[in-house]
This record gives structure tokens, sequence and C-alpha cells, in this order.
């Protein structure tokens, strides 16, 4: 995987009853000092308004991500579960890879909370630490990650690369299939590239495609970058 967007560490922080926002596992251990910590934990354990949203913070050269989780219950002390399992990068990490992993997490850890107390289960909350760890490692390595936690529950997570769009089609622009497109199928596209799909030959430019398919331009720009 590239450093571009490699992982430096996975915390799980919650708020303890008596002792209030803490980092309970972190891998490697004690990466983030307690002064980051404490400069950014009002991100980690959050206000009833930023629960269950992706939050991106960056301080002191790094960039920690997180969707932090409030499970209410009477059961639970203070009535509520406040948690959040984060991944923390160098401060220029592009990170829009990792936000769909760590919000995946989260609705797995919130699945398993509810389903067996896996949280706030002494014992089974210490599957995390070794969890943490092959998420570090084999997220790294292979960008992809699957993890038995019990007899039915398997996390599977995979980073998904984030392709840059595609230029803008001017209606000058001449568009030319790189793939035979009598091999499509085609009711795997819209309705729009259906119809305008018979007038891209390699010799047509984007306005004379519209004027005799009949079909608006800018949509025949949209269906063509689509393509792209």
């Amino acid at each position: 995987m590239g450093t571009y967007r490699r992982i430096d560490c996975i915390f799980f922080s919650e708020f303890h009853p008596t002792l209030g926002p803490k980092i309970t596992y972190q891998v490697p251990e004690e990466y983030i000092s307690r002064e980051l910590f404490d400069t950014v934990q009002v991100y980690i354990i959050t206000k009833p308004e930023l629960q269950n949203k992706l939050i991106t913070v960056t301080a002191m050269e790094k960039k920690l991500i997180g969707c932090p989780v409030c499970i209410e219950h009477k059961k639970y002390s203070r009535n509520a579960l406040l948690f959040n399992l984060g991944l923390v990068c160098d401060a220029r990490t592009k990170t829009c890879a990792l936000e769909p992993i760590v919000k995946k997490l989260s609705g797995y850890l919130t699945t398993l909370e509810l389903e067996s107390g896996f949280i706030s289960n002494e014992e089974s909350k210490q599957k995390l630490l070794p969890i943490l760890s092959t998420l570090l490692e084999e997220l790294n390595v292979t960008g992809a990650c699957t993890l038995p936690i019990d007899d039915s529950n398997t996390i599977h997570l995979k980073l998904i690369e984030q392709r840059k769009d595609p230029q803008v089609v001017q209606e000058y622009d001449v568009p030319v299939f790189t793939k035979n497109k009598e091999h499509f199928i085609k009711s795997q596209w819209d309705l729009t590239t259906q119809q305008i799909l018979p007038f891209v030959d390699g010799y047509r430019h984007i306005q004379k495609i519209s004027a005799e398919a009949d079909v608006e331009l800018n949509l025949v720009r949209i269906a063509v970058q689509n393509l792209l």
C-alpha cells in the first residue's frame, strides 16, 4: 500500500464513568501522546451533535479519523456507552480511501455491542487489542482484511482507490471507444447513455451526437464523462 494513505496507528477510545475520555487500546502502544489526546479528545468522545459522524481532525502533525458512537441504555453507567475506533496518519496523508473503513468499523462495533455486549463486557473487549494489531498490519500491507470475531461475526474490509474525476467534456470533443461497444450490456447503462451509444462512432462530436440522438447537450456531456 502506498505511503500516501499509510495508517500509522489504530486506537480504541471510550468514556470511562470516573476517568472520563481515555484511550483504552492503541497500536503501536503510546503512539498517541497524552498531549495529543488532550488536544483532540473533544472530537474523539463528542457531544450528541457530532456523534455517528465521520470526523477528521489535524493536530501536532497528525491526522485522526474517527466516528464517535453513543449507545443509550439504562444498563450502562450514566445511561450511555460512548466509544470511538479511529485511525491516525501523518498530517499530509490523503484519507478519502480510509474514511469508509472507519465508518464500517464503527458500524461493526455497534452491531457487536447490541448483539452480545462485546464492548461493555471487559473480557470480550480485550479481543480488540489483537484485532487492532491485525487491522493495522493487513490494511497497510495488502489494503484488505478479513477478521473472524466469533462464530457468527466476521469483519471484511477493503481499501477502495479514489479515482480523480474525469476531465470536463466539451461540445466539440469527439468521443472514441477504446473497447468494442457491441460487447456492452445495454441494461447496465442509464437511458441517456443507451440513447447516445449508437451515435458514438469516433467521427461525431458531442454537439452532433446531441442533435442526432435528440438528447439535450448537457446530458450528453455528462453521459460521456461518465463513460470516461
